[in-house]
């Protein structure tokens, strides 16, 4: 059986949420636990009703990809548990290679986002155009992704106002844990998607997740103040704040 130096060596490098949570202090001084957002853990930390405190506080740090020291009362004894919360690498996958999205990918490089575009139009989704995005890929949504391409440090902008390219990458993410899921349009726009949606079998839950209009309400029209609105809401959501 794998020890928990390896299980979490393992989270890391398939990039998947994952939460250490170590007493720092307490009589179990030094024990460490690994829980992950399906409730799985591995090890424990020495006490179950401590083990059992932890896990049900992590769950909500883990949603908020957050760390935390949190201080827990068990049988009389002070306890304080350090759960450090490890998202995987923000990727933002932009669906349409508008002009928005150029500078939107130098704006998310700045900030670590690794950056993918995806257009089938090759006229529009040219390398000159894109040579700083990560990846370029001039497929439909339904070939370039898959399920995988989409984690909890995962980020998508629908910008390409064709329903044929949005929708599918956008019913990919709605029924994954992706971070952030964000569409252009008009509000009769986004009343069109949402249909579409629904007839592909999207709840109205999932539908929910969808932030459209996308962005902050910063009133820019040109598209490097379309690309702020959008990294300044994707900002938002990743620091916890307008979930």
């Amino acid at each position: 059986m794998p020890n928990l130096h390896q299980e979490f060596v393992r989270s890391l490098k398939n990039e998947k949420l994952v939460a250490l949570c170590t007493v720092i202090v307490g009589p179990q001084l030094g024990d460490k636990m690994l829980i992950w957002p399906d409730g799985q853990t591995h090890g424990d930390l020495g006490s179950p009703d401590l083990t059992r405190q932890v896990s049900q506080h992590t769950k909500d740090l883990l949603q908020q990809q957050k760390s935390e020291r949190v201080a827990f009362d068990v049988d009389g004894d002070k306890s304080e548990v350090f759960i450090e919360v490890f998202p995987p690498p923000p990727r933002l996958i932009i669906i349409g290679a508008v002009h928005a999205a150029i500078p939107l990918i130098t704006f998310a490089k700045e900030l670590g986002f690794r950056t993918t575009v995806v257009d089938p139009r090759s006229a529009f989704a040219t390398p000159q155009r894109f040579a700083h995005a990560d990846e370029l890929i001039v497929k439909w949504p339904q070939e370039a992704l898959s399920a995988s391409d989409f984690n909890e440090g995962t980020y998508l902008v629908a910008l390409s106002h064709d329903e044929k390219l949005d929708n599918p990458a956008l019913k990919l993410a709605l029924e994954s844990p992706c971070r952030y899921i964000g569409a252009l349009g008009s509000r009769k726009t986004h009343a069109r998607r949402v249909a579409s949606l629904k007839e592909m079998g999207i709840t109205d839950e999932q539908l929910s997740r969808i932030h459209a209009p996308i962005g902050l309400n910063l009133g820019g029209r040109r598209p490097a103040e379309i690309a702020v609105a959008i990294l300044g809401q994707i900002i938002a959501i990743r620091n916890g704040v307008g979930e």
